[in-house]
């Protein structure tokens, strides 16, 4: 693609993005997009040849954005895991107070394809997920967590919830919950997974 072509390409990429968050995949059409983009139908079909690889496109895109935004959750500074969980939620709590907040884009994108589960879409989901579980491990392991891992999930499950019941009733007060609950996440001490194996093992 020539260099000159990226421009429209990523106009093409910001309209769609605006409109598949906005309303949908299903409801969105290729003219819409083409039309908020200031482009010829003609022209984006240039750029991506269907709905679905525009929509792959915009996916790959935004995973890089959002796993940027990810990898600053918890600072550098943070000190120790309560530190680093406080922080990830006042994060959390200011996002979903934004003006026009309308969820995480990756999650309601499953959820309007959930009878898809083989949809290229979903795995750009399942994959988008994992990688940002992944990062915020990473972080509360250098904040000096105990089993950053097993810390991570608690916390992505306890900040998925926390913001569809914030989509769904508004306010902070689930994400207050969620906040109360990640404290205590903090203390969490590690499981002794091998040894109950062991124990399993001799006792059967």
């Amino acid at each position: 693609m020539p260099r000159s072509g990226e421009p429209t390409r990523q106009r093409i990429l910001d309209a769609a993005y605006a409109q598949f968050y906005r309303d949908g995949f299903a409801r969105v059409t290729l003219d819409r997009i083409a039309d908020r983009a200031r482009v010829t139908k003609r022209t984006l079909y240039y750029h991506f040849d269907s709905k679905d690889a525009l929509l792959g496109a915009v996916l790959d895109r935004q995973h890089e954005l959002a796993l940027a935004r990810a990898r600053g959750l918890v600072p550098a500074d943070a000190r120790g895991a309560a530190d680093a969980l406080a922080r990830l939620f006042a994060d959390l709590a200011a996002w979903t107070q934004t003006p026009r907040w309308q969820g995480a884009g990756f999650t309601r994108l499953a959820m309007e394809l959930a009878g898809l589960p083989g949809h290229p879409a979903r795995k750009a989901a399942r994959r988008h997920k994992a990688t940002v579980e992944a990062a915020i491990a990473e972080q509360l392991a250098r904040s000096g967590a105990r089993d950053a891992a097993a810390i991570a999930r608690l916390a992505v499950i306890l900040i998925e919830g926390a913001a569809v019941l914030t989509l769904i009733h508004g306010g902070t007060a689930y994400v207050d919950a969620a906040a109360d609950a990640a404290r205590q996440l903090a203390s969490m001490r590690p499981r002794p997974r091998a040894r109950r194996a062991a124990s399993s093992r001799r006792g059967s």
